[in-house]
């Protein structure tokens, strides 16, 4: 029974020999997470991490207090190429003119057209932006050249006319677009309207704000031949297909213009 004893108290020893070397091995992992603590201090070349966030930024200082970086710099030196060829590939470096008589004002991306005709106000108003359509990456055809130009961007943006009677109290609104089937007609095709009407209303001379409970009609619906009258109405004033062509040249000028300017802010932004 004592041998019995001796031989359960040896086992449990040893039990607890081998168990110390698995608690103490703890320590060289401690020791581990510490020395990459320390190699991650000044002057390490290990990845900024959580635990060291400086991440090596070039000192340039222009004054300006920001952030500069190499990829600033690399982005600044593209911007100034692209500028460059913006400009060079600029068809009008002034807006070009509209026939027939019409004040043009511009403010930013918005602008709008007016011109007087026998007691009548007639007002074209549109904006370039997101009046470029986009462009489909397509592959290029068997026995096309690669170095081929590809075709210009031109701006076809939505447009309103308004039609006030100058001794009236209401103004006859026409939403207007260019179908993407319409746009860019050859000389030799079927003379057709490069533009459509897709709504008409009425709303309150002088209201800035359009009413939203005005009646509003839908072209698509719409019977062909009052339809037909709504564009002679509009062409008679002068909006017809020349008018539509002008504009469409307007507004490329007025939106590459605009795109060059924000270029041009966007490298400024980028260097300071």
């Amino acid at each position: 029974m004592f041998s019995s004893l001796s031989r359960s108290l040896l086992t449990a020893a040893a039990r607890v020999v081998v168990a110390r070397p698995l608690l103490s091995s703890q320590g060289p992992a401690r020791a581990l997470t510490r020395s990459l603590w320390l190699h991650g201090g000044a002057g390490s070349s290990l990845r900024p991490t959580f635990l060291n966030p400086h991440r090596g930024f070039p000192a340039v200082s222009c004054g300006c207090g920001g952030l500069h970086t190499e990829g600033d710099k690399a982005f600044a030196e593209f911007l100034n190429d692209e500028i460059k060829e913006e400009r060079k590939i600029q068809k009008h470096k002034s807006l070009p003119k509209m026939s027939g008589g019409w004040d043009l004002e511009v403010h930013g991306t918005e602008a709008k057209l007016t011109r007087k005709v026998s007691g009548e106000k007639i007002t074209v108003t549109f904006n370039t932006n997101n009046s470029i359509p986009p462009s489909f990456d397509e592959e290029p055809q068997e026995g096309k050249k690669g170095g081929e130009e590809e075709p210009e961007l031109v701006s076809t943006p939505n447009f309103v006319v308004e039609v006030t009677k100058l001794e009236g109290n209401q103004t006859l609104v026409l939403d207007c677009h260019y179908p993407e089937d319409e746009v860019g007609h050859g000389e030799e095709e079927e003379e057709s309207d490069i533009f459509t009407i897709r709504e008409v209303s009425f709303q309150p001379t002088g209201d800035t704000d359009w009413k939203e409970n005005s009646y509003t009609l839908n072209t698509d619906s719409l019977d062909w031949a009052l339809y037909d009258h709504l564009m002679d109405f509009m062409a008679d004033r002068g909006i017809d297909n020349t008018f539509a062509d002008e504009l469409i040249e307007l507004s490329t000028a007025l939106e590459h213009q605009e795109y060059i300017r924000f270029l041009e802010n966007l490298n400024n932004f980028v260097k300071c």
